[in-house]
């Protein structure tokens, strides 16, 4: 009995044809399955400017003594609802900045956390920012509206705030959050997704350093 081939693949039966076939489907789904699970390593505005792709994230933290920090930090744009927003005119003994965007599932992990510590420390003279160079403003806001966040989002579509910031602290994945000290200067970074108690900490020990150099 004879076995008809594919055409263009002379002597390879079938069979055999479809047998390579799944093969390769199973493969490219299990790279697929294996991006996801790594975390949000996805195309951005930002990766276009900064001449650098965004990666996961592992939860890495780096902080700076306050001889050996680099700034000032200043954050400008407008926000998902138009209204302008420059850092430098606010008043804050700390601020926290955020890469996100709606569809990475860090960042939806993380939301909650951030969205009741920016309240909670608000009356500490702390501010959060939030920076998404992905989403269009329907999709962001449908993310703030479902975590409750009650700090505004710069929308960097050409990744102009990320390139300026990248030129301070580099910013190696989405997310990655800043702690910015009471003088503009980076006091700590974490790259991946935030643990509330290691931003507590981290936050308390800027708003401390500010407490002594006041009574200093």
């Amino acid at each position: 009995m004879s076995v008809t081939g594919i055409p263009g693949r002379a002597g390879a039966p079938a069979t055999t044809w479809r047998v390579r076939g799944r093969r390769r489907a199973i493969a490219a789904l299990a790279v697929g399955l294996a991006t996801v699970v790594a975390g949000c390593a996805a195309p951005s505005g930002a990766s276009q400017v900064a001449d650098q792709g965004f990666v996961s994230g592992d939860g890495s933290v780096r902080t700076w003594d306050p001889g050996d920090r680099d700034g000032p930090v200043r954050v400008a744009g407008t926000d998902f609802e138009g209204v302008e927003i420059d850092t430098d005119e606010w008043a804050a003994d700390a601020l926290v900045l955020n890469t996100w965007y709606a569809a990475c599932p860090p960042c939806r992990a993380e939301a909650a956390d951030l969205a009741s510590m920016a309240e909670e420390l608000e009356s500490d003279g702390v501010r959060f920012l939030g920076i998404n160079t992905e989403d269009e403003a329907p999709t962001a806001q449908a993310f703030e509206r479902t975590f409750d966040v009650p700090y505004p989002s710069i929308e960097d579509h050409t990744g102009r705030v990320v390139a300026d910031l990248n030129g301070v602290v580099p910013l190696q994945a989405v997310p990655t959050t800043v702690v910015v000290d009471g003088d503009g200067m980076v006091a700590a970074r974490v790259i991946g997704q935030i643990d509330r108690s290691t931003l507590e900490t981290l936050v308390k020990d800027v708003l401390a350093e500010g407490a002594a150099s006041g009574s200093a």
